[in-house]
């Protein structure tokens, strides 16, 4: 090829025709012609889609729906798909009895003095007072009383239209609802959890109510968030005036996908509190399911507009939503640069002072958002409209909340926070009879002796805000724990939510 030099630069002309022609590579002939020029298209384009990695969307259980060039495979794609429902429903059905025990203890309704319910015993005890002083000044008259005669008959209870007599204490034993736990029997997460399966109408079982609600809730999360994100980084990133990563728009975009996210699944959250909540005994039981309670909200409480956008659901979802959305995102940073750790963290160069400030974030973070998203759930168990009053597990208020601002008031105004409450216990003192007819007879007294000393907590409901913070701050110290054995890398590993 090289001794033979072309007379002529027109004999070239013609090859480069045929090196871009698309020929089978079981023809011989051109092998030896194309063997110059094939290296051209082949290895560029190989080359080209070779390096490139996508992640896997289905937790990055396999590498076949991206690594195959020859299209998806319907097997492989179902078996990703059912893998990945599973591994959701195992995490969530890990979580999920926390989850329950702290949502119960968000929504019980724990009075100052569960003695005292509506405040309609205050004239009764007046007129028990009355009674008492009346029969100690006739003392010496049914002194000289014929014994025989009958005594007259105490005033009957008073009843309902059913002829059921009316509940006037929380802590009556007879009265008490065969389906509603005792109030103020638990202090905490896994006291309310222990509770709840001891308990004879609900069982160990009940810890996992709601359970297929949380884990499809979790799944439909997990694809809804980054898919929002991208569509909304598609449309404002090209006009963003930030042109850094670390400026507004990186926050912004987060949190408006998250906010979008719980917006749309809030009707399953609904649902889940619901399901939760309500008791277990069949014959009390409102919703049969989730689908049945679906369709029960879209009947009797407004229908999809009533769902999404009832002040007492729609305002309380947005203010959750953005503030679990912002929190990790601010807080870890605040919370470094005010303790001195610096506010140019990252897990790669300092990771020991990034899992601090994790840490820290958690605490905090927690503080701010548990007191709304017991408002949240509070309202969530409210039924509005047509139907009928739930009948949970545990107590709830008799009279409904008009609103966050009027659920926050009534909370630290009219409930208590020392938890568990203790019965009190019954004091008689003796009568004292009168010397030689002298002296007036004492009136006898009945006394409630409190087991504990009276504190501050018993006079405020700030503690019923604040229920679950301790399952959240110990979640977040084993997180940390492990992230400095493992030492795993992830930046969401503090934030890791029961």
């Amino acid at each position: 090829m090289a001794g033979s030099a072309p007379a002529s630069l027109r004999d070239l002309y013609t090859t480069p025709s045929t090196a871009w022609s698309f020929v089978p590579p079981t023809l011989p002939q051109d092998s030896s012609s194309n063997s110059s020029h094939s290296p051209v298209a082949g290895p560029s384009s190989s080359g080209q889609w070779a390096t490139r990695t996508a992640p896997n969307p289905l937790f990055d259980l396999s590498s076949s729906l991206t690594g195959d060039d020859s299209g998806f495979d319907i097997a492989t794609l179902a078996k990703d798909l059912l893998a990945a429902a599973l591994l959701q429903y195992a995490t969530s059905a890990i979580a999920q009895p926390w989850e329950v025990g702290k949502t119960l203890l968000q929504v019980q309704w724990v009075p100052r003095d569960p003695g005292d319910l509506l405040g309609e015993v205050g004239a009764d005890v007046v007129e028990d007072e009355g009674e008492l002083s009346d029969s100690s000044s006739n003392e010496n008259d049914s002194y000289f009383a014929d014994p025989t005669t009958d005594k007259p008959p105490r005033a009957p209870r008073p009843a309902d239209e059913g002829g059921y007599i009316i509940r006037q204490s929380l802590l009556e034993e007879g009265t008490q609802p065969e389906y509603s736990i005792p109030v103020g029997s638990a202090d905490g997460t896994w006291g309310m959890m222990k509770r709840l399966g001891r308990f004879r109408a609900e069982g160990w079982l009940s810890l996992w109510k709601g359970l297929l609600t949380s884990a499809v809730t979790a799944g439909l999360s997990g694809v809804l968030q980054p898919a929002i994100y991208s569509l909304l980084q598609s449309v404002f990133s090209p006009m963003s005036p930030y042109p850094y990563p670390g400026d507004t728009a990186s926050v912004l975009l987060p949190v408006a996908s998250q906010v979008l996210t719980g917006f749309i699944l809030s009707p399953l959250d609904l649902i889940r509190t619901r399901l939760i909540v309500q008791s277990s005994v069949p014959r009390h039981r409102t919703y049969s399911g989730p689908i049945d309670a679906f369709r029960q909200i879209l009947t009797h409480e407004g229908g999809l507009r009533g769902v999404y956008l009832h002040p007492h659901l729609l305002i309380p979802t947005l203010f959750d939503c953005t503030l679990r959305a912002l929190v990790p995102l601010t807080l870890p940073g605040l919370a470094a640069s005010y303790i001195g750790l610096g506010s140019n963290l990252s897990p790669e160069t300092t990771p020991v002072q990034w899992q601090i400030a994790q840490l820290l974030g958690s605490v905090v973070g927690a503080l701010v958002v548990l007191p709304f998203e017991t408002i949240r759930h509070r309202l969530q168990v409210q039924t509005r409209g047509t139907a009928r009053p739930l009948k949970a597990c545990v107590e709830l208020r008799p009279a409904p909340y008009n609103g966050m601002v009027d659920a926050f008031w009534h909370i630290l105004t009219e409930e208590r926070s020392d938890l568990p409450i203790k019965p009190p216990t019954h004091k008689r003192k003796r009568r004292r009879s009168s010397v030689k007819g002298k002296e007036p007879a004492r009136e006898r007294e009945v006394e409630y002796v409190e087991e504990e000393s009276e504190s501050w907590l018993r006079h405020s409901g700030i503690g019923q805000l604040y229920r679950g913070l301790g399952m959240r701050v110990g979640a977040a110290a084993v997180v940390f724990v492990l992230s400095l054995i493992s030492g795993s890398d992830e930046t969401d590993a503090g934030w890791a939510e029961l």
